[in-house]
């Protein structure tokens, strides 16, 4: 028997909707990455983009466990000298908290060009009001 290997002519995207609402950061992510990259699928191909469209709603709602709102920090740089900036996951999940969960799914998925198209997929929003009705996007239930 040969091993089935994915085309990308082949494959039919779905739409599907994580609700952020109480459910923790970390397990939301793992969660959307293992969607965005296909690997749900029986037909998973590691080198081929076979995964569905996703939309995150409720992200200010999410949870982080433990300290992590005050100790755990999103750290950038400007790329000038003394350019560091730090800022608390409490002002992130505050002010904009569809960062933190974008920043944690896309650090599940491969950084390279591959990870990049796969990010494209990501629709994340902080209420429950999305604009993406005419995809006629399914929940997911696990």
């Amino acid at each position: 028997m040969k091993t089935y290997m994915a085309k990308p002519g082949e494959l039919v995207r779905k739409w599907y909707i994580l609700d952020a609402e109480g459910k923790v950061l970390g397990r939301l992510a793992s969660e959307a990455a293992s969607i965005l990259r296909g690997k749900h699928r029986p037909t998973f191909t590691p080198n081929v983009d076979a995964g569905d469209h996703v939309i995150i709603i409720n992200a200010d709602k999410a949870v982080l466990t433990g300290n992590k709102l005050q100790q755990k920090e999103y750290i950038r740089h400007s790329g000038y000298p003394g350019g560091l900036k730090r800022t608390s996951y409490a002002i992130i999940m505050r002010d904009k908290p569809e960062l933190a969960v974008r920043k944690a799914i896309v650090g599940m998925l491969p950084h390279n060009r591959l990870g990049a198209a796969m990010a494209k997929k990501l629709k994340v929003y902080r209420g429950a009001e999305h604009p993406h009705q005419a995809q006629k996007p399914e929940s997911w239930n696990q």
